[in-house]
Formats: C-alpha cells, sequence, structure tokens
C-alpha cells in the first residue's frame, strides 16, 4: 500500500501492528507532523449558514486533500482525512434532530417518552444526513486514493448514543426509573450501530484503506475508539450493570480498540476498562486545567501493568520521566509539543529507540 504523504507508510505501519500486540520492533511509534515548505493556499468561501458550511462536503474534501499536502508526516504521523459531520451523527441518523455550530455540531433528544418514542428512534438508510456521509466518504476516497488515508466517522455508539437519544440528565434518572427500557434500547442501539459501522468499514476495505478514525491508530481490520463520556455522571456499580456488557461486546467486534477515557470523573471506572481481555489500549483525556503527565504517573503505570497500550500527548519537557516511569513495549506517542524543527526530532526519535 502506498500514500505520497506518507512514502515510508509500510514501516510505520510496523510499529503500530507492535503497538497493538504490546511489542517493540525497534522503538515505538512517534507522530510529529510539520508544515511542508512550499504550501498551497487553502480555498475559503462564504456561507449563509453553519448548517450549509458543513454540507458542503465537495468543498470541504478538496479543502482536506489540500491541507493534508501542506504538512510533512514526520516519524510514524499519519495523513488521516474522516467525514466529520459532527460527534453525534449516528444518533442523528437514529432521529434526533442535528444542529451545526463553527467548530462542533449537537444533537436534539428525540425519546420524550420510552413507551411513545423508543421504537421510533432506530437507524434510518434513508436518512439524508446517513447519505451525506455516505458521499463524503467517496469524494475523500477519489482526493485520497494513493495520497492519503481516509477514515470512518465519528461515530459515538453505546451510551453516549442514548444519551444523545434521551438527553444525559433524563438518561441519569432513567437508569433508575427505566431500567429494562435502558438495557434494551442499549442492545437493540448496538446492533443497529455494528450494521452501520460495517457498511463503512466495506467502503474503506474494498478502497484498500487501513481502518482508521478521529484517533489516528490504524488496523486492516476492524478498529475503534469506544467510549462513554455520560459514565462521567454515574456510579462504578450503574456503569458496570448498563455499560460495561456493552463495551465488551463492542470490543469483541473489533480486532483493535482504544478506550477514550474522558476526565477525572471518569476514572473511577478504569478498573473494570482494564478487565475486559479485548480491550487493546486507553487514550486517557485529563481535561482542562489537569495536565501534566508527573500528575497522572500511577494512571499510566496502571494501565501498562493490566497490559493494555497507552496513547501518550506530551510536552517535550516530559519525556524524560515518561522514558524513567513507563516500560516503551506498547507506548504510541500521539503528539510531543514542544519539537519544533526536523533536528530536534531526530533527537527526540533516536532518544525514544534507546530506551529500553
Amino acid at each position: 500500500m502506498e500514500f505520497s504523504l506518507k512514502p515510508d507508510y509500510e514501516e510505520s505501519k510496523k510499529r503500530y501492528e507492535a503497538f497493538w500486540n504490546r511489542e517493540i520492533i525497534d522503538r515505538p511509534p512517534v507522530s510529529i507532523t510539520f508544515q511542508a515548505k512550499h504550501t498551497v493556499p487553502i480555498p475559503y468561501k462564504e456561507y449563509k449558514n453553519q448548517r450549509e458550511r458543513w454540507l458542503d462536503i465537495e468543498f470541504r474534501a478538496e479543502a482536506k486533500a489540500i491541507a493534508l499536502s501542506n504538512h510533512v508526516f514526520y516519524g510514524d504521523a499519519l495523513p488521516i482525512a474522516w467525514p466529520n459531520l459532527g460527534p453525534e451523527i449516528f444518533s442523528a441518523w437514529c432521529g434526533c434532530g442535528y444542529q451545526f455550530g463553527e467548530n462542533t455540531a449537537w444533537s436534539e433528544p428525540c425519546i420524550n417518552d420510552w413507551k411513545a418514542d423508543g421504537d421510533k428512534a432506530v437507524f434510518n438508510p434513508e436518512h439524508p444526513l446517513f447519505k451525506t456521509t455516505i458521499e463524503f466518504t467517496n469524494l475523500l476516497l477519489k482526493y485520497g486514493q494513493g495520497h492519503f488515508i481516509v477514515g470512518l466517522t465519528d461515530f459515538h455508539p453505546g451510551g453516549d448514543h442514548l444519551a444523545a437519544l434521551r438527553d444525559p440528565q433524563q438518561l441519569a434518572m432513567d437508569l433508575i426509573e427505566y431500567p429494562e427500557a435502558v438495557k434494551t434500547k442499549l442492545e437493540t442501539s448496538q446492533t443497529e450501530f455494528f450494521e452501520v459501522y460495517d457498511i463503512f468499514y466495506n467502503i474503506l476495505r474494498s478502497n484498500g484503506m487501513p481502518i482508521t478514525s478521529w484517533t489516528p491508530l490504524i488496523c486492516d481490520g476492524r478498529y475503534y475508539i469506544p467510549s462513554n463520556d455520560f459514565s462521567c455522571m454515574i456510579s462504578e456499580q450503574m456503569f458496570e450493570e448498563f455499560f460495561i456488557p456493552g463495551i465488551t461486546n463492542e470490543c469483541k467486534f473489533y480486532e483493535r480498540s482504544i478506550y477514550h477515557l474522558d476526565g477525572p470523573d471518569a476514572l473511577r471506572h478504569l478498573d473494570m476498562l482494564l478487565d475486559i481481555p479485548e480491550l487493546d489500549a486507553i487514550q486517557w483525556v485529563c481535561g482542562a486545567g489537569n495536565e501534566g503527565y508527573a500528575r497522572w504517573v500511577n494512571v499510566y503505570q496502571k494501565i501498562q501493568k493490566a497490559r493494555k497500550g497507552i496513547q501518550l500527548s506530551i510536552n517535550l519537557n516530559e519525556l524524560p520521566l515518561v522514558l524513567e516511569t513507563l516500560r516503551p513495549e506498547g507506548i504510541w506517542f500521539s503528539n510531543i509539543q514542544g519539537i519544533d524543527s526536523k533536528e530536534t526530532a531526530d533527537k527526540v526519535i533516536e532518544l525514544i529507540a534507546e530506551w529500553k
């Protein structure tokens, strides 16, 4: 497989395969991106509203292709484009209203009453936004063929999908008042999601693409990023009862998975997640105001002790502490802030390669 924006793709692919297996070939994967010496201006258009801007997918696909060409993907950084229509697009396909803002999109609940509306909130393959996502994917494939990787959109299934269908605060009450309705909807919506996932998976694989998404890891089989941001609102007992079964099934469905653990209030669920044999790695997001590798060394060590991989985003001055407190097996440096030149990048990569 060849991509003009990543001529050493096969070398990096081997490092990512080793990462998934918590092994080392020569070093952990290190993602570093620079602006190219010669760049092309990215086109600009005026729009009447945000919805019009988001849904101009022909223009967005062309602009994304140009933006990627303006960068050098150094180390193991990968040139990836994915059809972003906001983080709750799967819920929109299932009946939620959907609004577009400047930088994100959000859904409006469509289940006002479980008995009256529960059966209506189902995936609709004729939904205009579903068809738009298919078309967006195909446009990116047209621009990307031989040049860059095209990935899956941000689906947000599971607990976050139900929180979108129902509203997060209302769903929290439903766990007490309508537990069976919640469990039933989690099961049926997961079946729908697996079918949707495979639609996009088959499109990408039939076009020779590895599988990736908004977290730029790669796999030739099914890969995705399980998550449950809603979990910060509930206890360990409720998380285990309502959501661990679905997350476990999701990890079994994929060949490779990295869990998106978002914020200190979600940390109480980490032990249960680490007990899922099929889960490969953890993406720990500490949240604004909680930054600093030293603050979370014990969390990373716990993850590594459980033989799970780790996505790391650090500052350059934190690298020595990382090398001192963790092992290289199963580490992916997704971002190292403070690398401002190719010379610095080479020194960092050499230092990481010597890590034993």
